[in-house]
């Protein structure tokens, strides 16, 4: 049971992130979880501030000695991504978390973990807590709705703030500092859609495409993972031509920024023709199986026949969702010039779902490029225009450019050195910090990311290190001590 995890080590960390997890928190519905900060900071009879969009501020005098150092704001949000298993009965906005202890790593049973961000704020609550930990000013910043739309950091104000420094602690290698981030853009995509009756002698079937590992739609979009909705579209585009596979409705993929595991499509065909078609679909998992099983290895690509008796795509409606989906581009774009191993622009085909005539497409687009992430979305555009489909582009927010003269950059490199006897990478990161959004509003903040190391986020497997977390603690600790000074 998750209550295992508060007798590890560090268990001031441990001991806030156990409590985390027995909060409903995914995006859009943290209310439980932004009490609970208020209330948190009030217990400790710190000065708990709450702005207009829910953000909560949560200050820390320093620590006598300590009052020259620069102000430090320590930031992580408190969403999480509500991601979970076909198989699993858990509701987000009610179940706690199920962690457990799986030999080096913690993780959680059939659904995501809330380690994205859940260990930051554990570890900025537990400098909230310490009673013997040498500091400068303190500001806790608990921002929401991170991974819906960043609609906290979106929502902040001039004057909320008044640290120096900002220490976003989102980001997923321990031993790595992050000095930069990809900005992105939401592509809303809508496409009418006619339909007609089942012709005679069809039978109906529920096509599936699963097994697929998902992951994070910006740090894992370089894995080459399978996309389900492209793999669903691929099948169907043969299966029509080859077998008469009419399509009734698809369900695909479930969140913006996860790569989609899982897609569902309502199809007919003749009765005919059913034994050739099952045939095909267990080529297809071969075929396709094949070209991803070092990443993919489970991909499974199935048909069951059900009883469905209403409307389907009219033939010229289904090739032009066809096209649409099999055109429109997915996965990285192109690397980076100037970091090596790092995806400069990508995009994630995330959720395509039917519904009352008309189907709807969400992609997120990520560039550290700013021309690049816009060339992109006239692509997308071009490709909608041929498909007859209407594109909103909306949420875009802006990348972190590097500062490789930051001073806390300088601070945390060489404590980082002398406390580990080694040199920390120095990274950016293919995905949506807050960093850049921040900086937009306090411009002459000193910004930096780092964090434990957590594998597979936004995904039923994702965990975290528990050796990293007492690593990152202990780093987070020293770096106070020895913030720079005013």
């Amino acid at each position: 049971m998750s209550a295992e995890i508060k007798n590890l080590n560090p268990k001031e960390i441990w001991e806030n992130f156990y409590q985390l997890t027995q909060i409903p928190r995914p995006s859009k519905k943290e209310e439980r979880v932004i009490e609970y900060m208020k209330q948190f900071g009030h217990e400790l009879g710190l000065e708990t501030l709450v702005d207009e969009v829910s953000n909560v501020l949560i200050r820390k005098p320093a620590t006598p000695g300590m009052e020259n150092r620069k102000g430090i704001i320590l930031q992580g949000h408190l969403d999480m991504v509500p991601q979970a298993n076909s198989d699993a009965n858990h509701d987000f906005a009610k179940d706690p978390i199920d962690a457990y202890v799986d030999g080096e790593w913690v993780t959680a049973r059939g659904t995501t973990l809330g380690a994205d961000n859940g260990m930051g704020v554990a570890a900025a609550m537990a400098v909230l807590q310490a009673k013997n930990l040498q500091h400068g000013p303190i500001e806790a910043l608990f921002t929401i709705d991170e991974e819906t739309g960043m609609t906290g950091a979106f929502g902040l104000k001039q004057g909320f703030l008044k640290g120096d420094i900002l220490m976003n602690l989102d980001s997923e290698d321990e031993g790595e500092l992050y000095i930069g981030c990809a900005g992105g853009i939401d592509a809303s995509i809508n496409l009418a859609y006619q339909t007609e009756s089942i012709p005679a002698d069809f039978v109906s079937m529920k096509l599936s495409v699963k097994g697929l590992k998902g992951g994070h739609s910006g740090m894992d979009i370089i894995l080459g993972r399978g996309n389900s909705n492209k793999i669903l579209f691929r099948v169907l585009k043969q299966a029509a031509r080859l077998y008469d596979v009419r399509l009734a409705s698809v369900d695909g993929g479930s969140l913006r920024n996860a790569i989609p595991r899982e897609s569902f499509a309502q199809v007919v065909l003749p009765k005919a023709k059913a034994p050739e078609f099952m045939e095909f679909l267990a080529e297809q998992e071969f075929t396709i199986g094949s070209e991803i099983k070092t990443v993919d290895p489970e991909l499974k690509i199935s048909a069951e026949k059900n009883e469905y008796t209403g409307e389907i795509f009219s033939k010229t409606s289904q090739l032009s969702l066809t096209n649409l989906i099999y055109g429109l581009p997915n996965g990285v774009m192109r690397m980076s010039n100037e970091m090596e191993g790092l995806t400069e622009t990508s995009t994630n085909l995330a959720i395509v779902k039917s519904k009352n005539g008309k189907t709807s497409v969400a992609c997120l687009l990520r560039s550290s490029v700013d021309s690049a992430k816009n060339d992109l979305t006239e692509m997308m555009a071009a490709v909608c225009e041929l498909a007859g489909a209407e594109v909103v582009f909306e949420g875009g927010y802006p990348g972190w450019k590097p500062n490789t003269g930051s001073p806390i950059l300088a601070t945390m490199k060489k404590g980082y050195e002398t406390q580990f006897g080694k040199t920390p990478d120095i990274k950016a990161i293919h995905a949506g910090l807050e960093c850049g959004l921040i900086a937009g509003v306090y411009p002459n903040l000193d910004l930096i990311s780092f964090g434990p190391t957590i594998r597979y986020p936004h995904s039923p497997d994702e965990k975290v290190n528990i050796e990293s977390v007492g690593k990152f603690w202990d780093f987070l600790q020293e770096t106070l001590k020895n913030a720079p000074v005013k």
